[in-house]
């Protein structure tokens, strides 16, 4: 395509123009172009005229191709495409202010916000921020996959697709707003690993407990008050963890505010238990649908109330150095690494995460007895889905799920401190 520019010097003067099928577009000649013609051609949609270069200083060669560039022109403008396009980081900026709304309005997380500038400036570096839409088309970014492997061997396949995905909605909001001729790009199709994450056996959460009940404590902290508030801390929060089945973006976004009540029963071995009722909020909600629950592990959070300065009803319950600051992602996740290292755990391979345990809270519920349905409630998910992905336990789930450590009812995970 010729190089499309916007008409700067007012002082070329035309010496020369012939019109082009019957008044549609002129060739013309000015002054600064010597004796190279060009076209010029009035684009309605966008009030303004556009000139390119013919590259020939032959007139008939010029009206040939000016017929033919009008042509293209005209069908290019007819499917939306934009002649003065803008630049694709312009575009990036537009929708990422997009998306920056409905932050605002409860519709996506900031989270999720952080995800898709991240997603969506791969797209940058790949095309270049300075390439304008209007020279991009639907297989322009037929070779993503490909390019980000090279530029990191270890992205995971699924990671690729989800890119690919925020960048087609970038092209669909684009599309919409008449930047993009185009509402979706191609991409060179190639069959994703369901990857999925590993929980611990029974053993292996028991072992989890014991290694706690070591390190979140004096001995343990050589005394450390602050570091073992801390630890206390995330002791309470792994054990609310895998009594909520919360998933972690909701559990680390817990606020005081969300905690409805508590409630003491007996649990079907006839000992106390305290439930909790929590609001998860649907701003936090991975499914953006809130929901309202009742679920074990409500002495736990009585603990961390009572060790807390922050207590207003907008304050984390896992709060980092003041109650409006979340714990870092990078602190949970190093202290995750030094837990799984503690209990020599090969996590990273068998990726046992932050999120197994809320699969073993789901895994050890339904095996004790609980319903599908009542899992799925608490859980946040559809039977479906708890039916397909834990309708399969591990054969030492099959045995009594009471251990030195904690006990498993179908209201949740008990544990003796």
């Amino acid at each position: 395509m010729a190089a499309i520019r916007k008409r700067q010097s007012k002082s070329s003067f035309i010496v020369e123009q012939h019109d082009v099928l019957g008044g549609k577009a002129k060739v013309i000649r000015t002054a600064q172009s010597g004796s190279v013609y060009q076209l010029r051609v009035w684009v309605e949609g966008e009030k303004r005229y556009l000139r390119e270069t013919l590259k020939t200083k032959d007139l008939q060669t010029a009206i040939n191709r000016a017929e033919i560039r009008v042509f293209q022109i005209y069908s290019d403008v007819a499917t939306g495409k934009k002649m003065f396009g803008i630049k694709l980081q312009e575009a990036v900026d537009k929708y990422l202010a997009l998306r920056k709304s409905e932050v605002d309005i409860g519709r996506i997380t900031a989270g999720r916000l952080g995800t898709v500038a991240s997603h969506i400036n791969h797209l940058v570096a790949y095309k270049g921020e300075d390439i304008k839409l209007s020279d991009l088309d639907r297989t322009s970014c037929f070779e993503y996959a490909l390019w980000r492997k090279q530029e990191n061997l270890t992205v995971k396949d699924v990671t690729i697709k989800n890119e690919q995905a925020t960048i087609n909605h970038f092209a669909k909001e684009m599309h919409r707003a008449g930047y993009c001729h185009f509402d979706g790009f191609e991409f060179r199709k190639f069959k994703v690993e369901e990857e999925s994450r590993d929980t611990f056996t029974l053993e292996e959460y028991d072992d989890l407990v014991a290694f706690l009940r070591k390190w979140a404590s004096k001995k343990g902290t050589n005394g450390d008050a602050a570091l073992l508030k801390q630890r206390l801390l995330i002791k309470d929060c792994i054990l609310i963890g895998s009594n909520t089945m919360l998933r972690v973006g909701e559990l680390w976004q817990l606020k005081w505010g969300d905690i409805q009540g508590y409630e003491t029963h007996k649990d079907d071995l006839g000992k106390p238990v305290i439930l909790v009722r929590l609001n998860v909020r649907k701003e936090i909600a991975k499914n953006r649908k809130s929901r309202l629950i009742t679920t074990r592990g409500g002495e736990y959070f009585k603990r961390v109330h009572s060790r807390t300065e922050f207590r207003a009803a907008e304050d984390y319950v896992f709060c980092g150095g003041a109650g409006d600051e979340r714990l870092s992602k990078k602190f949970l996740y190093d202290t995750w690494k030094e837990l799984m290292n503690g209990i020599k755990l090969q996590y990273k391979k068998r990726n046992v995460t932050w999120y197994s345990l809320r699969h073993f809270g789901i895994t050890c519920r339904l095996r004790a007895g609980a319903s599908v349905f009542d899992v799925s409630k608490v859980a946040g998910t559809g039977i479906a889905f708890i039916q397909a992905h834990y309708g399969h336990f591990d054969q030492a789930m099959s045995r009594t799920m009471s251990l030195k450590n904690f006990t498993v009812t179908k209201e949740g995970i008990g544990v003796a401190d």
